[in-house]
């Protein structure tokens, strides 16, 4: 039951994987998007794929660490109750590189769910944050599905 529970959570995860790379992918044409100017100068439908890779970037994160890390440790047959036991195994179990890292995505997250920057600097900021940790973030997601399968 755990095993169908989990592949229906990364068929989820996925679905957020893949927008955020194709957002990824867009966005890295777009040009000096982190300059206050050039951002200003974008058109409305190009600051909503800025916003929506924002959202899927928050989601995927909060979803992998809500929601698959600890079934990942379940069906592995690994007992951890709390949170942070939950992550003490998955960094140990190299699904994540480091917890300073996996705790660096969350606050992060934490930030954008949260907090609307008043200064376009500091959103700019912040949304560098996120396009420059694509690869990390996608790198926990093809581990966690790796992880499974080595339990399938």
């Amino acid at each position: 039951m755990t095993k169908e529970i989990l592949k229906k959570r990364l068929n989820k995860a996925k679905k957020h994987y893949e927008a955020l790379r194709d957002y990824h992918s867009f966005i890295k044409t777009m040009g000096d998007i982190y300059s206050p100017y050039f951002f200003n100068s974008l058109r409305i439908e190009e600051k909503a794929i800025l916003e929506a890779y924002l959202k899927r970037f928050a989601s995927l994160q909060d979803y992998l660490g809500a929601k698959i890390f600890p079934l990942l440790l379940e069906v592995a047959g690994i007992s951890a109750n709390k949170m942070s036991e939950v992550l003490f195994f998955i960094e140990k179990e190299e699904i994540i590189d480091s917890l300073d890292s996996w705790i660096e995505l969350r606050e992060k997250r934490n930030e954008l769910e949260h907090d609307y920057p008043e200064e376009i600097e500091e959103a700019l900021k912040d949304l560098k944050f996120c396009i420059d940790n694509f690869e990390k973030l996608e790198k926990y997601y093809l581990n966690s599905i790796e992880f499974f399968k080595k339990y399938q």
